[in-house]
């Protein structure tokens, strides 16, 4: 049985023909090239594959893009002989009305469409025998670190999937899955070639590609162009993989700039330090906000306790802290933080003790009243709220906090 995918991951994109004979109606890929810009964080994936109509038969296609939710595909263009078809976006009824207007006169039509937050698909009509097709989209993705190091992956292999429906009943949504695929040893029939240009704001440190050979040119301590290597023409049976780090253990910034034609965008990329020394924490207060209203009677309120108990027993020396309790009213532990000493934390677990649980559930004016507290130089503050969240008030909550801010 062909085991479900693991992980939230972009996936190759391919052609799923249309037909009940596949052997005579054939639409294999004959090359497929990207081009990657990393600027920071974001991944610019500009994809180009050739696709040719080897059959006796004009075709019915679809293209299938099954992306992570981290990617969002942003253009899309389709070749085929001297017509070029591009992406426009529309509501999906829209879309499709135009589509089959577009098949039924036997013109080349694609429609493009979002199957789930992570799969795209566009059907293309019309295919003659002998046409060629140019397909190019560009997507941008998110590339999240772990454990200090970035990871870009390029899929060239369409994996299996798992769907526990069977063809004849599943849904349209998921046919996408049903998909052609490489099997393990077998040689790609297509040439592959793909370039990455690499500008961290950093300086860089370690760039390797576990999974092919390449060559890699720095431009400078923060940019860096790695290339496919000639004997790699033949590399698609396998993703893609480029690995790298940000060089430094201590805290580093970097600043890049990006001249549109309406607007400039910048991006700041900051890198914490491999490990915090003591000394570089800053003053650290914590505004406690607890709910002692009606809801919280019993079981609720006593979990707050023993939760604060933990919170404000394991504050260090050097913090500062108060405590806030609210029901119908409120009332402050103290008009100014206090230091974190033992005897502080004690009265402040002792008051907390105390709390029975009754009355109403103002929220809004605690919140001002924590937010409007006078605050100390050179400390970083946290506001923590132990609550059931049982209001009618969230959004007006949200807006003091993000006004706030």
């Amino acid at each position: 049985a062909q085991q479900p995918e693991s992980g939230d991951k972009t996936l190759s994109p391919y052609f799923f023909v249309r037909s009940d004979d596949p052997e005579a109606d054939r639409l294999p890929l004959k090359s497929t090239s990207a081009d990657v810009n990393i600027a920071g964080v974001i991944a610019d994936v500009k994809v180009t594959q050739v696709y040719r109509n080897e059959g006796r038969n004009a075709l019915e296609a679809i293209y299938v893009f099954p992306a992570s939710t981290r990617a969002a595909v942003h253009a899309m263009k389709m070749t085929i002989g001297e017509r070029t078809i591009v992406a426009k976006v529309e509501t999906r009824d829209d879309a499709r009305k135009e589509y089959e207007q577009a098949k039924q006169q036997g013109r080349s039509a694609s429609l493009l469409e979002q199957q789930r937050p992570n799969v795209v698909q566009m059907n293309v009509a019309n295919i003659m025998p002998g046409d060629e097709i140019k397909v190019e989209m560009s997507y941008t993705e998110l590339l999240v670190p772990t454990d200090r190091e970035y990871e870009f992956i390029y899929p060239t292999v369409v994996g299996p999937r798992y769907s526990n429906q069977s063809a004849a009943t599943a849904p349209p949504s998921e046919h996408w899955v049903q998909n052609p695929y490489l099997h393990p040893g077998e040689a790609p029939t297509y040439s592959f070639d793909i370039k990455v240009n690499i500008a961290a704001g950093m300086a860089l440190q370690k760039i390797v590609s576990p999974s092919h050979n390449v060559d890699i040119r720095y431009a400078g301590k923060t940019g860096a162009t790695v290339s496919l290597d000639k004997s790699e023409s033949s590399g698609g049976n396998r993703d893609y993989i480029l690995k790298y780090r940000l060089a430094g253990g201590q805290i580093e910034s970097g600043l890049l700039l990006t001249q549109g034609e309406e607007e400039n965008f910048f991006l700041l990329m900051l890198q914490p330090p491999k490990r915090v020394k003591l000394e570089q924490i800053p003053g650290r207060e914590y505004i406690f906000i607890v709910d002692i209203s009606g809801s919280m009677h019993g079981f609720p309120l006593e979990i707050s306790k023993k939760l604060l108990k933990d919170l404000i027993g394991n504050l260090r020396r050097t913090d500062t802290f108060n405590v806030l309790l609210f029901a119908g009213s409120n009332s402050i532990l103290s008009e100014q933080s206090l230091a974190a000493t033992p005897e502080n934390v004690a009265k402040a677990i002792s008051v907390i003790e105390q709390q029975q649980g009754g009355g109403g559930t103002e929220l809004l004016p605690a919140l001002k009243r924590a937010l409007s507290l006078p605050r100390s130089e050179n400390f970083s503050r946290s506001v923590i709220i132990a609550t059931d969240g049982y209001v009618s008030v969230e959004a007006e909550a949200f807006d003091v906090i993000r006004n706030n801010l």
